[in-house]
Protein backbone atom coordinates (compact mmCIF):
# COMPACT_ATOMS: atom_id res chain seq x y z
CA UNK A 1 0.00 0.00 0.00
CA UNK A 2 0.60 3.70 -0.62
CA UNK A 3 2.69 5.83 2.40
CA UNK A 4 1.12 9.22 2.66
CA UNK A 5 3.92 11.37 3.69
CA UNK A 6 2.77 14.59 2.95
CA UNK A 7 -0.10 16.62 1.31
CA UNK A 8 -0.09 19.89 -1.64
CA UNK A 9 -2.48 22.02 -1.35
CA UNK A 10 -4.76 22.90 -3.74
CA UNK A 11 -7.60 25.59 -4.62
CA UNK A 12 -9.94 25.84 -2.01
CA UNK A 13 -8.15 23.54 0.28
CA UNK A 14 -8.69 20.41 -1.90
CA UNK A 15 -5.09 18.61 -1.47
CA UNK A 16 -3.20 15.48 -3.03
CA UNK A 17 -1.13 13.16 -1.11
CA UNK A 18 2.41 12.30 -2.48
CA UNK A 19 2.41 9.06 -2.27
CA UNK A 20 5.65 6.29 -2.12
CA UNK A 21 6.53 2.99 -0.77
CA UNK A 22 5.41 0.40 -3.93
CA UNK A 23 6.78 -1.19 -6.48
CA UNK A 24 5.88 -0.83 -10.14
CA UNK A 25 5.71 -4.66 -10.31
CA UNK A 26 3.70 -4.70 -7.16
CA UNK A 27 1.36 -2.14 -8.63
CA UNK A 28 0.93 -3.20 -11.59
CA UNK A 29 -0.23 -6.70 -10.20
CA UNK A 30 -2.90 -4.83 -7.97
CA UNK A 31 -3.94 -3.09 -10.56
CA UNK A 32 -4.84 -6.33 -12.48
CA UNK A 33 -5.71 -8.47 -9.51
CA UNK A 34 -7.84 -6.37 -7.51
CA UNK A 35 -9.20 -3.71 -9.85
CA UNK A 36 -9.52 -6.03 -13.06
CA UNK A 37 -7.82 -3.35 -15.00
CA UNK A 38 -5.60 -4.16 -18.10
CA UNK A 39 -2.23 -3.17 -17.97
CA UNK A 40 0.77 -3.05 -20.29
CA UNK A 41 4.40 -2.10 -19.85
CA UNK A 42 5.55 1.31 -21.03
CA UNK A 43 9.22 2.72 -21.81
CA UNK A 44 11.23 3.24 -18.76
CA UNK A 45 14.04 5.39 -17.66
CA UNK A 46 18.01 5.01 -18.11
CA UNK A 47 21.02 6.39 -16.47
CA UNK A 48 23.50 7.85 -19.26
CA UNK A 49 26.40 9.88 -18.14
CA UNK A 50 24.44 10.21 -14.67
CA UNK A 51 21.46 11.51 -16.61
CA UNK A 52 17.33 10.32 -16.63
CA UNK A 53 17.04 9.83 -20.18
CA UNK A 54 13.65 7.51 -21.95
CA UNK A 55 14.47 3.98 -23.21
CA UNK A 56 13.17 4.78 -26.26
CA UNK A 57 16.28 6.82 -27.22
CA UNK A 58 14.64 9.98 -28.04
CA UNK A 59 16.83 12.72 -26.15
CA UNK A 60 13.66 15.47 -26.69
CA UNK A 61 11.00 12.65 -25.62
CA UNK A 62 8.06 14.57 -24.27
CA UNK A 63 7.11 12.03 -21.28
CA UNK A 64 10.71 10.14 -20.59
CA UNK A 65 9.82 6.45 -19.58
CA UNK A 66 5.62 7.03 -19.44
CA UNK A 67 5.15 5.95 -22.85
CA UNK A 68 3.93 3.30 -25.14
CA UNK A 69 7.39 0.99 -25.83
CA UNK A 70 5.82 0.39 -29.61
CA UNK A 71 2.92 0.50 -31.83
CA UNK A 72 1.46 -2.73 -30.62
CA UNK A 73 1.07 -2.10 -27.13
CA UNK A 74 -2.69 -3.03 -27.21
CA UNK A 75 -2.21 -6.01 -27.84
CA UNK A 76 0.45 -6.66 -24.70
CA UNK A 77 -2.55 -5.49 -22.37
CA UNK A 78 -3.78 -7.97 -20.11
CA UNK A 79 -5.82 -8.45 -17.33
CA UNK A 80 -4.05 -11.12 -16.04
CA UNK A 81 -2.24 -10.84 -12.98
CA UNK A 82 -0.04 -13.85 -13.60
CA UNK A 83 1.11 -12.13 -16.86
CA UNK A 84 1.45 -8.81 -15.81
CA UNK A 85 3.84 -10.15 -12.54
CA UNK A 86 5.93 -11.95 -16.03
CA UNK A 87 6.15 -8.66 -17.80
CA UNK A 88 7.22 -6.63 -14.84
CA UNK A 89 9.70 -9.25 -14.11
CA UNK A 90 11.28 -8.99 -17.33
CA UNK A 91 11.57 -5.42 -17.06
CA UNK A 92 10.97 -4.41 -13.11
CA UNK A 93 11.53 -0.39 -14.55
CA UNK A 94 8.78 -0.22 -17.00
CA UNK A 95 6.27 2.14 -16.37
CA UNK A 96 2.47 0.89 -16.12
CA UNK A 97 -0.18 2.37 -18.47
CA UNK A 98 -3.68 1.45 -18.08
CA UNK A 99 -5.33 1.50 -21.66
CA UNK A 100 -8.88 3.25 -21.90
CA UNK A 101 -12.02 2.74 -23.51
CA UNK A 102 -12.48 -0.87 -21.83
CA UNK A 103 -12.96 -0.81 -18.44
CA UNK A 104 -12.77 2.92 -17.85
CA UNK A 105 -12.57 6.13 -19.82
CA UNK A 106 -10.61 8.91 -18.40
CA UNK A 107 -11.54 12.56 -18.22
CA UNK A 108 -8.26 14.52 -18.14
CA UNK A 109 -8.12 18.11 -17.19
CA UNK A 110 -5.44 20.93 -15.93
CA UNK A 111 -4.12 20.26 -12.30
CA UNK A 112 -6.10 23.81 -11.46
CA UNK A 113 -9.19 23.04 -12.60
CA UNK A 114 -9.41 19.20 -11.63
CA UNK A 115 -8.39 20.94 -8.09
CA UNK A 116 -11.38 23.21 -8.04
CA UNK A 117 -13.62 20.49 -9.24
CA UNK A 118 -12.54 17.77 -6.48
CA UNK A 119 -13.40 20.22 -3.82
CA UNK A 120 -16.56 20.91 -5.38
CA UNK A 121 -17.87 17.48 -5.55
CA UNK A 122 -16.53 16.76 -2.42
CA UNK A 123 -18.85 19.56 -1.43
CA UNK A 124 -21.61 18.04 -3.18
CA UNK A 125 -21.15 14.88 -2.11
CA UNK A 126 -20.42 13.32 -5.50
CA UNK A 127 -19.11 9.41 -5.58
CA UNK A 128 -15.90 9.60 -7.33
CA UNK A 129 -13.94 7.16 -9.01
CA UNK A 130 -9.99 6.99 -8.82
CA UNK A 131 -8.20 10.19 -9.79
CA UNK A 132 -4.83 10.48 -11.07
CA UNK A 133 -2.68 13.46 -10.94
CA UNK A 134 0.75 13.68 -12.94
CA UNK A 135 3.77 15.71 -13.15
CA UNK A 136 2.97 17.91 -16.02
CA UNK A 137 0.17 19.13 -14.11
CA UNK A 138 -2.86 17.29 -15.54
CA UNK A 139 -5.83 15.42 -13.89
CA UNK A 140 -7.69 12.53 -14.81
CA UNK A 141 -11.12 11.28 -13.49
CA UNK A 142 -11.59 7.72 -14.16
CA UNK A 143 -15.38 7.11 -15.36
CA UNK A 144 -17.67 4.63 -17.20
CA UNK A 145 -16.60 3.62 -20.85
CA UNK A 146 -18.34 5.26 -23.21
CA UNK A 147 -17.56 9.23 -21.82
CA UNK A 148 -15.56 10.21 -24.80
CA UNK A 149 -18.76 9.89 -27.26
CA UNK A 150 -20.70 11.82 -24.77
CA UNK A 151 -19.04 13.93 -22.85
CA UNK A 152 -18.48 16.79 -26.15
CA UNK A 153 -22.87 17.07 -26.10
CA UNK A 154 -22.42 16.86 -22.76
CA UNK A 155 -20.08 20.26 -22.44
CA UNK A 156 -22.50 21.98 -25.21
CA UNK A 157 -25.53 21.15 -23.12
CA UNK A 158 -24.19 23.05 -20.49
CA UNK A 159 -23.68 26.00 -22.39
CA UNK A 160 -19.69 25.59 -23.11
CA UNK A 161 -18.23 24.83 -26.73
CA UNK A 162 -15.75 22.09 -26.48
CA UNK A 163 -13.36 23.99 -28.26
CA UNK A 164 -13.04 26.23 -25.35
CA UNK A 165 -12.53 24.31 -22.41
CA UNK A 166 -9.52 22.43 -21.61
CA UNK A 167 -10.94 18.93 -21.43
CA UNK A 168 -10.38 16.00 -23.23
CA UNK A 169 -11.32 12.76 -22.23
CA UNK A 170 -9.36 9.82 -23.36
CA UNK A 171 -11.49 5.97 -24.57
CA UNK A 172 -10.92 3.76 -27.00
CA UNK A 173 -7.01 3.13 -28.38
CA UNK A 174 -6.03 5.78 -25.56
CA UNK A 175 -4.12 5.06 -22.42
CA UNK A 176 -3.42 6.15 -19.00
CA UNK A 177 -0.02 6.10 -16.69
CA UNK A 178 -0.56 4.67 -13.66
CA UNK A 179 1.39 5.34 -10.04
CA UNK A 180 4.19 5.05 -9.30
CA UNK A 181 5.47 5.71 -12.97
CA UNK A 182 7.77 8.48 -13.25
CA UNK A 183 7.79 10.80 -16.21
CA UNK A 184 11.79 11.31 -15.91
CA UNK A 185 12.85 14.00 -13.46
CA UNK A 186 9.72 15.55 -12.66
CA UNK A 187 8.32 12.92 -10.34
CA UNK A 188 5.95 10.35 -10.15
CA UNK A 189 2.00 10.00 -11.18
CA UNK A 190 0.12 10.03 -7.81
CA UNK A 191 -3.25 9.19 -6.44
CA UNK A 192 -5.30 12.42 -6.38
CA UNK A 193 -7.92 9.68 -5.22
CA UNK A 194 -6.58 6.42 -4.92
CA UNK A 195 -8.22 3.07 -6.13
CA UNK A 196 -10.57 2.06 -3.08
CA UNK A 197 -13.29 -0.74 -2.77
CA UNK A 198 -15.57 2.14 -2.47
CA UNK A 199 -15.13 3.46 -5.79
CA UNK A 200 -14.86 0.39 -7.55
CA UNK A 201 -17.79 1.17 -9.03
CA UNK A 202 -16.97 4.65 -11.40
CA UNK A 203 -19.58 6.88 -11.74
CA UNK A 204 -20.66 8.20 -15.24
CA UNK A 205 -19.12 11.37 -16.80
CA UNK A 206 -21.96 12.71 -16.89
CA UNK A 207 -22.22 13.00 -12.99
CA UNK A 208 -19.55 15.03 -12.95
CA UNK A 209 -18.70 16.96 -15.90
CA UNK A 210 -20.66 19.65 -14.71
CA UNK A 211 -17.78 20.42 -11.58
CA UNK A 212 -15.59 19.50 -14.34
CA UNK A 213 -17.00 21.97 -16.67
CA UNK A 214 -17.19 24.86 -14.46
CA UNK A 215 -13.26 24.42 -13.29
CA UNK A 216 -12.24 24.72 -16.45
CA UNK A 217 -14.04 27.57 -17.61
CA UNK A 218 -13.04 29.48 -14.78
CA UNK A 219 -9.62 28.46 -14.85
CA UNK A 220 -9.74 29.54 -18.78
CA UNK A 221 -10.84 32.99 -17.72
CA UNK A 222 -7.99 33.49 -15.54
Amino acid sequence: MFIVEETIAGPEAAQIPVQRGESLLEAAVRYAEERHWDVFPGTWLETVDGVQVCSCGQSACAVPGAHPAGEDWATRATGSATVARRMWSEQPNASILLPTGHTFDAIDVPESAGLLALARMERMDLTLGPVTWTPDRRMQFFVLPGASVKVPDLVRKLGWSPLTLDLTTLGEGQYVAAPPTRYGTRGPVQWARRPTAANRWLPDAEELISPLAYACGRDGRR
